[in-house]
């Protein structure tokens, strides 16, 4: 093939004008040899143009090139050439990757291309499991259908999140990587000797996360969900995270649950954001004089979550530390979260 002997000391500036004017053949890695450079080209320019440069048709030589192995930089370059262009626009491209399992977003356009679509992802990401939703996340337990499309039909994984791990099965437990900067700034609130609510706590994130935290020796976490398998991995998670004695791990209802305990917290997490309005006045009931509420709701602002709290704990007070948005759910419908003091 063809391509343009240049001196060694000149071959950066030649190649930048070649690469603007398009004549750089990006199949092929560009040659070095003694005192000289070999620059692949894709088409052999003319006299004027090389006259420019400072060269002559001489300069253009038939050689040898090396193919030039590019490493895929996502999913769709593995499936290029495989799957139609414009259906590969239909595609969501974005996906969630807990432990060794990968969980994609397929559109039903994409039906007959879901094993290609599950096979790319695996290549792509070398995990061990992908799957495909099938539903949203639905009933009381919080949990989705998913198809397994390539690799291993093991739902069971450990998550590595910060310096915690978490062990869950994606079938039976919903569980978000997403969240893993939420959990950390909440976990970065907590003082030592607190007692925390968890109310909707899954395989126990949050409560995990507050605490491997070295410096919360006395802290006390009573994490409750109504999901038996999130409760056995949360119970699974206390001891491979080394936090017995932190952590009461409770099932059942939270409002039922609270009801039997006498507890007074200093901050409670309601990480629950479809219904976590629903459980607003349990959680007023036993948050203490000045505890803090870290409330999460679908919103398209901060004013209805924030009257939604205000409305619960009149007459008390209260104060707003701190509000995000902690991740898009469809057009301008946010996951919010907010942190505010009840005196």
């Amino acid at each position: 093939m063809i391509g343009l002997k240049v001196p060694k000391k000149e071959a950066n500036r030649i190649r930048l004008i070649l690469l603007e004017k398009s004549f750089l053949d990006h199949h092929w890695k560009i040659r070095r040899f003694e005192e000289n450079v070999y620059l692949p080209l894709n088409q052999t320019p003319d006299p004027d143009f090389l006259k420019e440069l400072g060269l002559q048709m001489e300069n253009i030589v038939e050689t040898d090139f090396e193919e030039l192995k590019k490493r895929p930089r996502n999913i769709e370059d593995y499936l290029q050439g495989r799957i139609p262009p414009e259906k590969m626009e239909e595609f969501k491209k974005s996906f969630d990757i807990i432990g060794d399992v990968v969980i994609l977003e397929i559109p039903p356009e994409l039906e007959e291309e879901k094993y290609l679509i599950g096979e790319a992802a695996l290549k792509f990401t070398k995990r061990r499991s992908v799957y495909r939703k099938k539903s949203a996340i639905k009933g009381v337990v919080r949990t989705r259908e998913l198809e397994h499309l390539a690799g291993e039909d093991v739902s069971e994984t450990i998550h590595r999140e910060h310096d915690s791990r978490i062990m869950l099965d994606v079938k039976k437990i919903y569980f978000s990587p997403r969240l893993a900067t939420e959990r950390k700034i909440v976990g970065d609130q907590v003082q030592d000797g607190e007692v925390i609510i968890d109310m909707f706590t899954g395989v126990g994130p949050f409560a995990i996360n507050i605490a491997r935290r070295s410096k919360l020796l006395n802290v006390k976490i009573h994490a409750i969900d109504i999901n038996p398998p999130a409760i056995h991995y949360l119970q699974k998670n206390i001891i491979l995270n080394k936090v017995q004695g932190k952590i009461n791990p409770l099932l059942g209802d939270v409002a039922e649950v609270l009801k039997d305990l006498n507890l007074k917290a200093d901050r409670i997490i309601m990480n629950l954001p479809g219904t976590a309005c629903e459980f607003l006045p349990v959680a007023v009931e036993h948050l203490k004089q000045g505890g803090i509420l870290h409330y999460y709701q679908f919103s398209r602002d901060f004013d209805n979550p924030i009257e939604k709290v205000k409305n619960a704990a009149y007459p008390r007070q209260i104060e707003v530390l701190n509000k995000r948005k902690v991740k898009s759910r469809s057009p301008g419908v946010w996951h919010v979260g907010i942190d505010i003091k009840i005196n």
